[in-house]
């Protein structure tokens, strides 16, 4: 939903407009569009040399799930203890509403956090949670109380995978898709995607595949004429094997399989397809084959139209601008950098690596940096704390502005965006400032 808001003020015989303003609801973690973009404004334009304002902040357990505001709240999931909890808050104060929690048992075998990689999704009065053992849940907005469940990795016989299990379910029309990744044929396959009756939780089609689940997160987008779930799929396997699924999502035919993978075993697939132009989707591996961009013909049969090693995403949505794509690309850091390419070739059209000295002497960068596209504004939260706004051309970036907001590792869950207010999940502690896992409220309203 898109609230525009026009103020009017008379000054004597002089009438002022105000601003316009726009406001959308963030009931997905990708945002309204499902690409890390929303129409929110007007926002403040020069942040105080202090830092942002903070409206509040609330301890957190563990997990990488993104605020989500829609209806009027605001929803977040996470661990506490032995449970994963869903939490609805007031949006303006953090005030707890009410909270919906279930046991869960799950260690990461590689000392990542144990908390849910997948963050809630708001529709028609119901809210969605998958946490990282499958579990999916469906609740009430309105108090929390529980409608439907599926223990997925019981039904369809999901491993744990290498991180848990991780990709955010996705709305469309009546029904919830899910990449479920089961695992349950002789064969190797299993139940790979799933649609469900949002009321209900009835199974209204099933896709069977030996691709199992990766830690992208579906969407959903019209391709030449047709609504399709693009579903990033993966698994655990050896030899390693997922890629793109293009999927009818009335019937779940599958129109389209485009095989995309590192051969590394512990390789992961965790950045979502981003469409372009309704007939164009890119998709990338920050392991070893980097990016690749399809065409779709009306068949929705893919051909690529070229890939680009050297511009695979490690879990962002990159950005669409001028006729070119926008990227924090490479798999860990120090080897991160924002890059740019040329949409209609693949070409690298420039590097630049955001790092600086301190005044100790130690090296600070945005590195794995998610991007957050406001308007024509853009803003990048770097991987251990600094936000900043850049501008994007083909002829390079501008910082326009920066400001640590914490110094803490893993801030590897994209911001939201809702009536100016800017939400950012600090996912592990802050040793600086000695302050705990947290959600913060920041004030970026403009006038």
């Amino acid at each position: 939903m898109t609230l525009r808001v026009c103020g009017v003020m008379a000054m004597g015989m002089l009438t002022v407009v105000e601003a316009e303003q726009v406001v959308e609801e963030w009931p997905h973690f990708l945002g309204p569009h499902l690409n890390a973009t929303t129409k929110e404004g007007p926002l403040l334009k020069k942040w105080p040399e202090k830092g942002l304002t903070v409206l509040w902040e609330k301890e957190t357990g563990d997990g990488y799930a993104a605020p989500i505001l829609a209806e009027g709240r605001l929803y977040y999931f996470h661990r506490v203890g032995e449970k994963e909890v869903l939490e609805c808050r007031k949006p303006e104060t953090g005030e707890l509403i009410w909270s919906y929690d279930y046991a869960v048992e799950y260690k990461d075998r590689y000392g990542f956090s144990p908390g849910p990689r997948g963050s809630a999704v708001v529709s028609e009065g119901k809210v969605y949670v998958a946490g990282v053992t499958a579990q999916l849940h469906c609740v009430t907005a309105e108090k929390g109380e529980l409608v439907w469940k599926k223990e997925l990795a019981v039904e369809y016989k999901v491993p744990q995978y290498f991180f848990g299990y991780g990709p955010t379910p996705v709305v469309s029309g009546d029904r919830l898709i899910v990449n479920v990744g089961g695992k349950g044929g002789e064969d190797g396959k299993g139940v790979s995607v799933a649609a469900f009756e949002k009321k209900t939780g009835k199974v209204l089609w099933e896709v069977e595949d030996k691709w199992g689940a990766s830690y992208a997160s579906p969407v959903v987008a019209t391709i030449q004429g047709k609504v399709c779930a693009l579903v990033i799929a993966a698994g655990e396997s050896r030899p390693t094997h997922g890629g793109l699924l293009t999927i009818d999502v009335e019937s779940g035919e599958v129109y389209d399989r485009f095989s995309w993978r590192a051969k590394v075993y512990e390789s992961v697939l965790a950045s979502s397809p981003l469409v372009v132009d309704d007939q164009l989707v890119f998709i990338s591996d920050c392991y070893e084959k980097g990016g690749v961009l399809l065409e779709f013909d009306e068949d929705l049969s893919s051909q690529p139209l070229w890939m680009q090693r050297e511009f695979g995403m490690h879990f962002m949505m990159p950005m669409v601008k001028d006729g070119h794509l926008y990227g924090f690309a490479g798999r860990n850091p120090p080897d991160t950098e924002f890059k740019c390419v040329n949409l209609k070739n693949g070409e690298l059209t420039w590097t630049k690596d955001y790092r600086w000295k301190k005044e100790d002497g130690q090296i600070e960068g945005l590195f794995r940096a998610s991007i957050l596209q406001a308007g024509e504004r853009y803003f990048a939260l770097g991987e251990d704390g600094i936000l900043v706004e850049v501008t994007l051309s083909p002829k390079g970036p501008e910082l326009v502005q920066k400001t640590r907001l914490f110094t803490a590792r893993e801030a590897w869950t994209l911001p939201t965006l809702h009536k100016g207010l800017l939400y950012v999940v600090q996912n592990t502690s802050d040793g600086e400032l000695r302050k705990k896992a947290r959600m913060i409220c920041y004030d970026l309203r403009g006038k």
